[in-house]
């Protein structure tokens, strides 16, 4: 695998056994240690794929990294999750420790494989500093990632800056053109074995590479985390390279909304007014709702498609992360059997998900006295209820009644800090769903 270890470097030996700690560790104690082994104690009835038990596999990978080892040698019964979630906990962006992993089928080991080089891609993307990773740098990485792992099956085209305006993407535009680094619009097209048949999925992603708020500015600590508001982007684009890799056969398209959001004498203003493609007016009523105002563009292109589903991703609302805290993403759909199946795909993949309201009538809880709908309200953090308003504002640029739709908002994305699950940074939620639910359309 590609986590390998020189024979001669020393390793901290982790052992997964059903053997009770010997009793000067107390009999309530999973961790124990004997020389250079520790020793992770589970019940003979513990099933490894029990979230529970995986949580607590993550836990001690991230209580054995603070420990300040210098490789991972994994022994005993340890299975394809386990081992998955230990690589989760153990992953720091500072330094990444090897891991010699405990035996695997040879399928489990090119899984393995696949997951540690797609969140490995995706994680260092949203933990780049955002002086490195402009619109068009984030636009050029995701296509050539992608492009490498299906050299023949991938297309791309970027509009970028001014022909955005021309091309009538005006969210995109207008959100990014206060930045002296243009904005871009990245449309891909994976088309398996060369067939032009129906797309079955569009794929839309944010990709804020940095936000300041705009004029609506953020705190300064509120801002200090934003180089990871084009985690909707890393995570779509991750999505669909784990699903090329681990072969899928249907033709997606993916919309990458790239653009920086920041102060001059050319950004865009409270009170603007756009007017978008499909001809909804909208009110600017404050600029650090920008995200909805990218994505916008981003659904009405999906929605031109042929995919007969569309899904979103985007680090969109606080209010998303005040109802879920940090360990789910937030789901947002009108069709109950998409619903359905995205929560009993992320539900088998380990990567949590959680519905939250969306009905017609949220469209309308961002009013306007001068356009067909404000990008928010004029209150902090768009007033109750923000997420599910953000959600309805979306729904305004998709043709929903032709269309399968769904947004997630990813309030799992991002740790401002680290804890007992994730080191600080990206934590890659919702890559591993979304690509299991490309590979079964």
């Amino acid at each position: 695998m590609n986590n390998y270890i020189n024979k001669e470097s020393h390793v901290l030996i982790v052992e997964l056994t059903n053997e009770k700690p010997l009793p000067h560790w107390g009999d309530e104690n999973t961790l124990s240690f004997e020389n250079n082994v520790a020793k992770f104690h589970v019940s003979q009835s513990t099933d490894q794929n029990q979230l529970s038990h995986l949580l607590d596999t993550q836990r001690l990978a991230r209580k054995l990294v603070g420990m300040k080892p210098k490789a991972f040698k994994l022994v005993g019964d340890w299975n394809f999750e386990s081992q998955w979630h230990f690589w989760q906990g153990a992953y720091s962006p500072k330094k990444e420790l090897p891991i010699q992993f405990a035996s695997l089928t040879d399928d489990e080991i090119q899984k393995l494989e696949a997951l540690i080089k797609v969140y490995r891609w995706s994680k260092s993307l949203i933990n780049e500093t955002p002086e490195n990773l402009s619109p068009q740098e984030l636009a050029k990485r995701a296509a050539s990632f992608i492009k490498e792992l299906a050299p023949n099956e991938v297309t791309f085209n970027t509009i970028v800056g001014e022909d955005l305006k021309y091309a009538g993407l005006v969210g995109i535009y207008n959100v990014g053109r206060g930045s002296v680094r243009p904005p871009v619009l990245l449309e891909l097209d994976y088309c398996p074995n060369g067939k032009e048949d129906s797309t079955s999925v569009a794929l839309v992603g944010k990709g804020i590479t940095f936000d300041t708020g705009g004029y609506s500015m953020k705190s300064s600590v509120g801002m200090l985390h934003m180089k990871c508001d084009m985690g909707g982007a890393a995570t779509v684009a991750g999505a669909l390279g784990l699903a090329i890799i681990q072969g899928l056969k249907t033709r997606v398209k993916l919309y990458l909304c790239c653009a920086e959001n920041m102060v001059s004498g050319h950004a865009y203003l409270l009170s603007d007014i756009l007017t978008y493609k499909n001809g909804v007016t909208v009110e600017v009523v404050n600029t650090d709702a920008e995200g909805r105002i990218v994505l916008a563009d981003g659904l009405i292109k999906a929605s031109e498609s042929d995919a007969h589903t569309i899904i979103d991703a985007a680090t969109l609302t606080g209010a998303a992360c005040v109802a879920l805290g940090d360990h789910y993403n937030a789901l947002f759909t009108m069709d109950d059997e998409l619903a359905e199946k995205l929560s009993k795909t992320s539900t088998e993949n380990h990567d949590p998900l959680w519905r939250l309201p969306l009905e017609k009538f949220h469209q309308d809880n961002c009013p306007s006295h001068y356009a067909v709908t404000a990008n928010s309200k004029p209150q902090p953090g768009g007033g109750v209820g923000g997420a599910s308003n953000a959600a309805g504002f979306l729904s305004r640029f998709v043709d929903t009644e032709n269309k399968k739709w769904a947004h997630l908002d990813l309030a799992a994305c991002f740790r401002d800090s680290g804890d007992s699950l994730f080191s600080a940074g990206a934590t890659g939620r919702g890559i591993r769903s979304i690509a299991s639910f490309l590979c079964d359309q």
